[in-house]
């Protein structure tokens, strides 16, 4: 009991500077709520029957509402006018624009710092069973690296922290109808950052299987109206949203993960592979090829693996964890988008209270993701090597290029395959230990064991 409070202190801590720092760089910040307003400006143009994802009418809005400042570059505009979310998005943010800026971006705040909080928390709940300190000290540290996240007001704040309560909601089979209907918002403002999640259940078979098909079901009954309408303003909006995007993916542009892009230069970094490997091979349609052929190698073991074992808590916990840096890396993601690691902390916690050679692994691993992908961490390594020059003519300069100025993709990588290592003993486990006496010496077993001697708690059913 007494780790569980003390567990609880040093997440509560996390909370607290999570607010507060997101807070204090939200008043001082030119681009604060900069993401929110990319959303809300082409939900509005939408509302007035405009087609939103044309830039010179997103614009219009824009200005007329009156709250472009003097000072803003053009790029930032551009940004917020160039829409490029798909159109299922505005099931979620048209009730934010229908309330006006002023009251749709606390609410959008709110929404933003409290679901990731409660999302936290559940996470906590599922590794206070293992380790409440250890799983208490590592939200801390991510909470505390999300405070750019909160300020910039990026949707990712709600999409990650939908997907995670969704999951502990299958997990603990509490509240099921509550996580479909997170995952489906989820899934319908940023499928790439949940989708695989989404997938995960799907595979798993059982009942994970008809929550992931309910969720779908629910995902095309809140969005095939918001499609419709959009489809009937803007009949061409496919290849308007490919436009906006390509706009900004040229040589240089803000979603170039090549050396003349913004990688590694600002605080919303890329974490996709392809950022550090563009150092060592500069043609995109070659580092592309071995991003997409690395990354889907890892995938189809996971599916293989998930598709041949039984789900349990165990397994279901370290499949998640595996799945959650492998999301960010094959296409365009950003460092908000990271924060799907939450997912890695009940599994880093599990491991870890076997201790050996696994568990500090797993610990020195998290550990080193959370900390390296949060905000506090770039921040520092931004100012250190702002004049930092670094010759990429040898093999050496460009290694020491990206560990020094692109580190998140590298972590995320060695994350995702010592995961996916773990999640593969668990199959060899599932094979070898056929028999009932076998079985009860599997490391996974006696954690399942663990697990189901566990008081139910109040309210919670058995399945």
């Amino acid at each position: 009991m007494k780790k569980r409070t003390d567990g609880m202190i040093i997440f509560s801590l996390g909370c607290a500077a999570f607010l507060l720092l997101g807070l204090a760089w939200k008043h001082v910040s030119p681009i604060a709520m900069g993401d929110f307003k990319v959303v809300y400006y082409s939900a509005r143009c939408l509302i007035h029957g405009n087609d939103p994802y044309k830039e010179v009418e997103v614009l219009r809005v824009y200005q007329a509402e009156g709250r472009e400042l003097p000072s803003e570059k053009p790029l930032n505009r551009q940004v917020m006018t160039r829409y490029f979310y798909l159109p299922t998005a505005f099931a979620f943010t048209l009730p934010f624009a229908l309330l006006g800026f002023g009251i749709g971006h606390v609410l959008w705040m709110i929404c933003s710092a409290g679901s990731l909080i409660v999302a936290a928390f559940l996470m906590f709940d599922l590794g206070a069973e293992f380790a409440p300190t250890t799983s208490g000290l590592l939200l801390c540290v991510l909470l505390m690296g999300s405070f750019w996240l909160f300020m910039i007001g990026n949707s990712a704040a709600i999409v990650v922290s939908l997907c995670v309560i969704a999951v502990w909601c299958f997990v603990r089979a509490r509240f099921v109808f509550g996580g479909i209907v997170c995952l489906a918002i989820s899934l319908a403002l940023k499928p790439h950052d949940s989708g695989l999640v989404w997938i995960y259940f799907l595979l798993a078979g059982g009942i994970y299987r008809k929550h992931a098909l309910q969720t779908l079901a629910l995902l095309i009954t809140l969005c095939l109206p918001a499609v419709l309408w959009v489809t009937h303003v803007a009949p061409h909006w496919m290849q308007e949203m490919n436009a906006n995007m390509s706009s900004f993916a040229g040589v240089g542009g803000i979603t170039d993960p090549g050396p003349a892009g913004n990688a590694g230069i600002y605080m919303d970094s890329f974490v996709q592979l392809q950022s550090a490997l563009s150092i060592f091979w500069q043609e995109p349609r070659t580092y592309n090829l071995i991003a997409y052929t690395a990354c889907g190698l890892l995938l189809l073991i996971w599916a293989f693996i998930t598709l041949r074992v039984r789900p349990s808590q165990s397994r279901i916990l370290i499949a998640l964890a595996a799945i959650a840096p492998l999301s960010m890396l094959p296409i365009y993601h950003m460092q908000h988008d990271a924060k799907l690691l939450l997912l890695t902390v009940p599994a880093c916690a599990m491991l870890w209270v076997q201790r050996g050679f696994v568990g500090w692994l797993s610990l020195c691993v998290t550990s080193a993701g959370i900390l390296i992908s949060g905000d506090i961490f770039t921040g520092f390594r931004i100012l250190v090597t702002r004049n930092l020059s670094l010759s990429q003519a040898d093999l050496l300069g460009q290694t020491a290029t990206v560990l020094i100025t692109r580190p998140a993709p590298i972590i995320l990588m060695v994350m995702a395959v010592f995961y996916l290592w773990v999640y593969a003993r668990t199959s060899r486990d599932n094979a070898l230990h056929q028999s009932r006496e076998s079985a009860n010496d599997s490391p996974m077993t006696k954690i399942d064991q663990k697990i189901q001697s566990q008081p139910p708690e109040r309210g919670s059913r058995t399945r």
